[in-house]
């Protein structure tokens, strides 16, 4: 999907929609921050409450309020689903059943089989259902698409080192990592599965999954999520093309307020800006990275 501000009106937005925050995690607290302060998108959004598991009672004169309330409040017309993963596709179905549009930070669900069926629930109910993916808003990936377009790709890796992640909030690390196979299938297009192994150490919270795939010409990637304590967060790239190499990524400046320029799409979405065209394009390359993610998944665990 190509990315561009198309947010327009002349004065005040004719109505904003009611906006609750659920989970207030990292992405959560930004979300907040975001809908609170004077920007483009945010004109079209009214914060009206958060959800937590917490008790907070209030913040910056933010009410919380409960889950219960968030689904059946009129008022309440969008939620953004802030959570663990584990919790995403529970919040999804219910606030779509409520009526509401929902924005879910990446993955939208464990499961591939799990996402059609959200996806259809969403067209039947006749709201939007956006997955967030920042990663796509970076000035690293924004360089990446530039240098490999119009190249031939022979061999590449991407490899990802992190602390340690509890893989029953977040998933596999298939799923946890799925921002880096979103990058692979974003820059080289769909992927084939070949093989993976799974290397842990569960007494040491140490983990290395390593992942071969194979682009449409039969150019080989490896993907390697290693996570661990004492481990850096930090990416280690190498393509090799016919017509040179790319080693590792440049310092190509900071990535300034990648949260609020996901919203800004999804504004869009509810403004009816994006063509259905763009929308199916979006929506095939999410559901391919999830059944990729599962694929790898699947073939760890018969193997271990």
């Amino acid at each position: 999907m190509v990315v561009k501000s198309r947010l327009h009106w002349a004065g005040k937005p004719e109505r904003r929609f009611g906006v609750v925050v659920v989970g207030l995690g990292r992405a959560g607290s930004v979300r907040m921050r975001d809908l609170r302060n004077p920007h483009a998108s945010s004109a079209f959004l009214n914060l009206i409450g958060f959800v937590s598991r917490r008790e907070l009672k209030s913040i910056d004169g933010v009410q919380q309020i409960s889950l219960e309330e968030a689904l059946s409040s009129q008022e309440v017309e969008v939620a953004y689903i802030c959570s663990e993963s584990s919790s995403h596709e529970n919040y999804i179905r219910q606030f779509l059943n409520a009526g509401k549009h929902v924005l879910v930070e990446y993955p939208m669900t464990l499961s591939w089989a799990a996402a059609q069926e959200l996806w259809e629930l969403a067209e039947q109910k006749g709201k939007v259902l956006h997955e967030e993916h920042v990663e796509l808003l970076m000035e690293e990936f924004a360089f990446l698409k530039k240098e490999v377009v119009g190249k031939d790709l022979l061999k590449g890796s991407l490899l990802f080192t992190a602390g340690p992640l509890e893989e029953e909030r977040f998933g596999f690390p298939a799923f946890s990592g799925i921002s880096r196979l979103t990058w692979l299938v974003s820059l080289f297009g769909e992927l084939s599965f070949v093989s993976a192994t799974l290397e842990e150490r569960k007494e040491d919270q140490y983990m290395k999954m390593t992942v071969c795939l194979e682009t449409e010409n039969k150019s080989l990637l490896t993907w390697i999520e290693e996570k661990g304590p004492g481990l850096k967060r930090n990416r280690h790239l190498s393509f090799h093309f016919k017509s040179g190499s790319l080693e590792n990524m440049p310092n190509v400046g900071v990535n300034k307020n990648i949260f609020l320029k996901d919203q800004n799409i999804f504004v869009q979405k509810l403004l009816g800006q994006f063509s259905e065209k763009e929308l199916a394009a979006e929506r095939k390359r999410i559901l391919h990275c999830l059944w990729l993610a599962e694929e790898i998944q699947k073939f760890c665990c018969s193997k271990n």
